[in-house]
């Protein structure tokens, strides 16, 4: 496919329209990647949306932990549209073009996203940390003020350093060529096409991946060391198992996407491998989104429980109509 990269505007070399590169030229390899991320796409809605429903409508669950379950949830939702459905369309047709805007629209929303639940990880490890280390100070420590102003600081922080990291790579002059060896607008691919010296972008991308990535993951480790100390010394197995049993689910989860993303935005730049890097974003962006709905739901009988009422219902309101 031909595409017309760039052209001059004001005296400067500046690309249109980007295009994402293609997985590979056997169709067969691209529906099957189509067919799997499709699938992972729709339990990964399905899901996140079913436990927020749950959640909301459920007043047994209206406590701090469940709470911030419900935000990651409707993080997800938004966080897999704002890339998987270009990357589903790039798969299966030969419309692999993306404007300047959308690219720079897509960009935003991922990192916004990406970064908000990092402190939202980070919030609930602290909460985790409260309910078990100081249980009789948990009800004021982790009030609905606390918890309000925990999540509103995530999503906050989250919509400033995608608007800004944005605004430092967009400003950048692209002379070509345009085609992003990735699946979606992430940073270091497009930032790989600028032209000229962009040593202060990637020491910026560097500098929000050790606050925004590794300061929550920290916390989250400081909360968990606490959490494991006063586990210890609890004097029954049974108390031990149930303290620890309400913190497995955000343990697993968050080794998954703290994982996946330490590696790809906190190594050296000569390491970076294309095809590593799309395998990276596609775990990080269909994979894991889908498989939190199922760690929580079956990791945790309150859940459980709430998501049966809420498919019970819905299935009753099918059937009157």
């Amino acid at each position: 496919m031909s595409i017309n990269c760039s052209l001059w505007q004001e005296n400067s070399l500046s690309v249109k329209r980007f295009a994402f590169s293609k997985f590979s030229e056997v169709p067969g390899e691209c529906f099957l990647l189509f067919t799997l991320i499709l699938l992972m796409f729709l339990v990964s809605l399905t899901g996140n949306e079913l436990i927020a429903i749950a959640i909301c409508t459920s007043p047994a669950l209206h406590t701090p932990m469940y709470f911030f379950l419900a935000n990651l949830s409707l993080l997800e939702i938004g966080y897999t549209c704002s890339v998987i459905p270009k990357m589903l369309q790039s798969l299966v047709s030969e419309a692999r073009e993306i404007s300047r805007e959308g690219c720079a629209t897509q960009m935003f929303f991922f990192t916004f996203f990406g970064i908000t639940e990092c402190c939202l990880l980070a919030a609930m490890a602290y909460d985790r940390c409260m309910a078990i280390c100081s249980p009789l100070h948990y009800a004021t420590r982790m009030s609905h003020g606390v918890c309000a102003h925990l999540a509103i600081v995530s999503w906050g922080m989250g919509c400033i350093v995608g608007l800004g990291q944005t605004n430092f790579i967009f400003s950048l002059n692209f002379c070509g060529p345009c085609e992003i060896d990735h699946f979606f607008c992430d940073l270091p691919p497009v930032l790989a096409l600028a032209c000229g010296d962009t040593s202060q972008n990637e020491a910026a991308i560097f500098v929000a991946a050790i606050l925004c990535i590794s300061s929550p993951f920290l916390l989250i480790i400081y909360s968990y060391v606490r959490i494991l100390v006063a586990v210890l010394v609890m004097p029954s197995p049974e108390g031990r198992h149930k303290a620890l049993s309400t913190c497995s689910s955000h343990l697993l989860v968050v080794t998954l996407f703290f994982g996946s993303g330490s590696i790809t935005y906190l190594r050296p730049k000569s390491s970076h491998l294309p095809g590593m890097d799309k395998l990276l974003a596609l775990f990080y962006t269909a994979v894991t989104s889908m498989l939190n709905p199922i760690i929580y739901s079956l990791r945790n009988k309150e859940v459980k429980t709430a998501l049966r009422k809420t498919l019970s219902l819905k299935t009753s309101r099918a059937i009157n109509r």
